[in-house]
């Protein structure tokens, strides 16, 4: 199988904090190192998302697909509903609820999942991120 997104890297960087990851999210927090692998998000204009940005929407979906990292992302987006009570920003701060905003709305346009979409409005009121949005349509 060819690896034209390399998606191995993020196999790679989930490999030993994955499931810690999920643990801290269960509890309701998530740790900023762990942001960019576990939801990763379009890469921007500067690039400022790193060796984890994803280069476009066929990259999402790839992702979504590749069993592993779909299986792992909706795990976790799961888990944002048992967290309902809380929001992106008391889970996340402000800084992690954004780039939570921008990877929903980008793998919510990859797959249109019901899964995505409803987290999108619960957590950020039926709304996209409109940054991403912008960069997708400019694709």
């Amino acid at each position: 199988m060819i690896d034209e997104y390399r998606l191995d890297r993020f196999v790679a960087a989930q490999a030993d904090t994955y499931d810690d990851a999920l643990d801290i999210l269960r509890r309701g927090a998530m740790c900023t190192p762990y942001m960019d692998f576990i939801f990763p998000r379009l890469a921007p204009a500067d690039d400022a998302a790193g060796a984890f940005a994803l280069p476009s929407l066929d990259a999402a979906a790839a992702y979504l697909a590749f069993p592993l990292l779909g299986n792992r992302y909706r795990e976790c987006v799961e888990t944002l509903f048992k967290l309902v009570r809380t929001s992106a920003h008391d889970v996340f701060g402000d800084t992690d609820a954004a780039r939570l905003h921008a990877s929903l709305t980008l793998f919510a346009e990859a797959t249109n999942e019901v899964l995505l979409r409803s987290v999108l409005m619960t957590w950020f009121d039926n709304r996209v991120d409109e940054e991403t949005i912008v960069r997708l349509r400019a694709e």
